[in-house]
């Protein structure tokens, strides 16, 4: 059964949930894929699992980076016994640094997390103090009323974990991410005998990753990429470089092996992927490689024996493909010939940057290369397809299911898919959509306020923030400003001063004139102002503004963000 979401928003002070069942709350990461923040409620306490980012887009200008709000749970850090960080991917990793001083609570996270999370910490000084606690899987801890068991899961990232948690009428279990891959290259399969367990013991709900729950079959495994670099690397004549997310330590550890089965040595440019390799190496991953060149090594290697790791796949104007791609970079540079290889998902919204840099790219006459253009298998999901979370659900056999980690289609389709294989509940639920699991049946029983942030250089600012929508129509519509001069009765004393932006030419003499032909405008409608509305500089300014305009609204058909300051002397 499915029920609908009641969208009622409480204030902090009235809210209150059932201490006899949990309760589940997507703060974020359930319409949209990033910004994860996931909180459940039990017995006055709150217990929060990842708090990750996601990347703004074209409708933020200049904002790169977006953030889950945690107001609510920041308002009750008094009850909130802890973070559970699943894994370092940045949509479940990345906030974490950025709001810690609003929640305070200790994390707890697998080690490999914790060596990334520790270099967040000190990017941002004023959460170093956070306590970070260092789990592995297989383990229980007990955050009382929230007792949970950490659960190894196959991802393209090292010790991913599932939580499952304790509760009178079953476990919860929260998947974080994952994949059946069949033959990982870092790390261990998906820890599929401690599912059963759970499943026997009896689950209440599972709240899983919807990812690619539109998609049919099976994950293909991540050594089948090695394969398939492998491949390719030996059919490539010139220069390689190839971009992936630098936190997909299996798709690293693949390209040096393929790299190093064609007689090539591999380079990482990308302040990310040192990072993330230095992690790696620092819990015992990537010994099993070559060391990696450093940068001003490159142009000592011939072109037939260098494969660059860069970072970058998603268009990222600021990441180091694009910055090549440009021709920004101090020392290296794209030549004719050079191959450069998408080893990532687009993922969605992201299209259009991506061909930015595309088409950079094919204007240097770089040779092109995405999944799509090639028969080798040259990329793989860490997410799990239709048949994977078939088999998950078959092994824990859920009363309810709880689709998370994507957009609404994703949501609905894995919601669909848990319906059709005789799990009892499924809720698609809303960021904010507060959830009672309840074995008779979920059921959505209150909703709270959520929200996105936006990440400045120097403030975190509401995503809907005034500043962001006037720099969006600013994109779109251009400005007008008008200084007025007038004396103690409002007659102007000086001619108007006319600045625009986004809307002509100044170099254009004929387009110059619609400066001029505003000022006239502007004139003739201070002979027509009569003394009521002179009288105060604010009807002077309103009276300017809406001629402005309008005038420019007939000459262009544009309605520009106008605005008047009016000198009184």
């Amino acid at each position: 059964m499915t029920k609908k979401s009641n969208k009622k928003t409480r204030s902090v002070a009235d809210f209150s949930i059932d201490p006899d069942f949990v309760h589940f709350i997507p703060l974020g990461g359930s319409e949209q894929f990033g910004v994860n923040l996931n909180v459940y409620g039990y017995q006055g306490k709150w217990l929060a699992i990842d708090c990750g980012l996601g990347f703004a887009g074209h409708r933020f200008p200049g904002i790169d980076l977006l953030l889950p709000d945690p107001e609510f749970i920041a308002d009750r850090a008094d009850d909130l016994v802890g973070l559970i960080v699943t894994h370092a991917h940045e949509d479940h990793i990345g906030a974490v640094a950025h709001l810690w001083s609003r929640l305070r609570c200790p994390i707890y996270c697998t080690a490999f997390t914790a060596s990334v999370l520790r270099q967040k910490f000190n990017d941002l000084p004023g959460s170093s103090n956070a306590k970070i606690h260092v789990v592995s899987p297989g383990q229980m801890l007990n955050l009382a009323p929230f007792e949970m068991e950490f659960i190894h899961v196959a991802h393209s990232i090292p010790q991913a974990v599932a939580v499952a948690i304790k509760s009178p009428h079953g476990h919860i279990v929260h998947s974080g991410d994952w994949n059946l891959d069949p033959e990982p290259v870092i790390g261990d399969n998906t820890d599929a005998a401690a599912f059963k367990r759970l499943g026997d013991e009896g689950v209440l709900a599972y709240i899983g990753d919807s990812t690619n729950a539109e998609v049919p079959g099976n994950t293909l495994s991540e050594m089948e990429v090695q394969r398939g670099l492998t491949a390719l690397f030996g059919e490539v004549q010139g220069r390689i470089a190839i971009t992936i997310f630098a936190s997909n330590i299996g798709r690293v550890h693949s390209i040096c092996k393929a790299a190093e089965a064609t007689g090539r040595s591999v380079a990482l440019l990308g302040r990310s992927l040192h990072r993330m390799t230095g992690a790696a190496r620092e819990c015992g991953y990537l010994n099993d490689v070559r060391p990696f060149l450093e940068e001003d090594e490159i142009d000592s290697v011939p072109d037939e024996n260098l494969v660059m790791i860069v970072t970058g796949s998603q268009g990222e104007a600021r990441a180091m493909l694009a910055r090549i791609a440009r021709a920004e970079h101090p020392f290296i540079r794209f030549n004719r010939g050079d191959t450069v290889i998408f080893s990532a998902r687009p993922i969605p919204g992201n299209e259009e940057e991506i061909n930015v840099v595309k088409n950079n790219l094919s204007a240097t006459g770089v040779h092109i290369v995405t999944p799509l253009d090639t028969n080798h298998l040259i990329h793989v999901s860490g997410h799990p397809y239709r048949d994977d979370i078939l088999e998950m659900f078959s092994w824990v056999r859920p009363k309810i299911v709880i689709p998370v980690h994507g957009e609404r289609v994703q949501l609905a389709a894995q919601s669909r898919l848990a319906l059709g294989a005789q799990v009892f509940s499924s809720i698609v639920p809303n960021n904010g959509s507060v959830i009672r699991l309840d074995p008779k049946g979920a059921e959505v029983v209150d909703h709270v306020r959520t929200g996105t942030l936006a990440v400045e250089p120097s403030r975190l600012i509401p995503a809907d923030h005034q500043a962001i929508a006037t720099r969006r129509k600013l994109q779109f519509t251009g400005t007008v400003h008008v200084t007025l001069v007038v004396d103690d009765r409002g007659d102007l004393i000086s001619d108007p001063r006319i600045s625009t932006m986004g809307l002509i030419d100044h170099d254009s003499p004929e387009e110059k004139k619609l400066e001029h032909d505003l000022v006239d405008e502007i004139e003739d409608l201070f002979v027509d102002l009569d003394i009521d509305a002179k009288r105060t500089d604010d009807s002077i300014a309103e009276e300017v503004r809406v001629v402005a305009r309008r005038f420019i609204s007939d000459i262009l058909g544009l309605k520009p963000k106008t605005s008047v300051h009016v000198v009184r002397v």
